[in-house]
């Protein structure tokens, strides 16, 4: 079941607007991860992919903003003499925040996604517990207790920036990139998320899934989307080499 609602943020949450480059500027509502901001970014982004902003050509979701790419050209045909570009389309991403905003409220999606933690899929995982403490069992135990929130994806088509991990599971970037396997589970900070293609990557990797995340010949090439919730279930290597 899918409803929706009217909601104004003009006087409820902060924001500031700023050019990014000469074809885009962002809607940013500050440096943080929550999840009520995270779904204020979405509730736009669903908003202007139905009634897009004049010469816009792309919106792009983030953590706590918001990203609109524009048509340079065509808005400097369009709008009137003596406008620039940027500040006709700051006045009317403006202009969302002084109507009312149609809000989907609709029961979120959750993914399942195996993983192995197995220390043969999972270099990092036995220098996670020991900077942190805690055993091997325990991170497997920690890691698949909670449910995730997809806040974004970037970085690669289809990666997943989730979280947020228990605090015993908290590890900082290595210092320089390595190549990580397809599927590989990383955790970055407070963040976990999933390699989906063979790339350098610096996150701590504490294990695989042989799921694919990302399939350009699927109608839907990305599994995860922005504002899924995700649960992670251990898998034997055994399991894992026949799933």
């Amino acid at each position: 079941m899918v409803s929706s609602n009217t909601f104004k943020m003009s006087n409820q949450l902060p924001y500031r607007i700023f050019a990014l480059g000469d074809t885009a500027l962002t809607i940013d509502f500050g440096n943080t991860i929550n999840e009520g901001i995270n779904s204020v970014v979405l509730d736009l982004f669903e908003q202007l992919k139905t009634n897009p902003l004049p010469g816009q050509l792309e919106a792009v979701p983030a953590y706590s903003s918001l990203t609109i790419y524009y048509d340079t050209v065509a808005l400097m045909k369009r709008i009137p003499p003596g406008n620039g570009v940027y500040e006709w389309m700051k006045s009317k991403s403006e202009e969302l925040f002084k109507q009312p905003l149609s809000r989907q409220e609709a029961e979120q999606r959750t993914v399942a996604i195996p993983v192995c933690y197995d220390e043969y899929f999972a270099p990092d995982i036995g220098s996670v517990a020991a900077t942190n403490g805690i055993s091997i069992e325990d991170i497997i135990v920690l890691h698949t207790s909670k449910t995730y929130r997809v806040y974004m994806l970037g970085f690669l088509p289809g990666f997943s920036y989730m979280g947020e991990v228990d605090e015993k599971l908290i590890m900082p970037r290595k210092p320089q990139p390595r190549m990580v396997s397809a599927g590989s589970i990383g955790i970055a900070g407070r963040q976990t998320g999933i390699y989906p293609q063979a790339s350098p990557g610096g996150w701590q990797i504490i294990g695989r899934t042989p799921i694919k995340l990302f399939d350009p010949e699927r109608r839907e090439p990305a599994l995860l989307q922005a504002g899924d919730k995700v649960q992670f279930i251990s898998i034997s290597k055994n399991e894992f080499a026949n799933h």
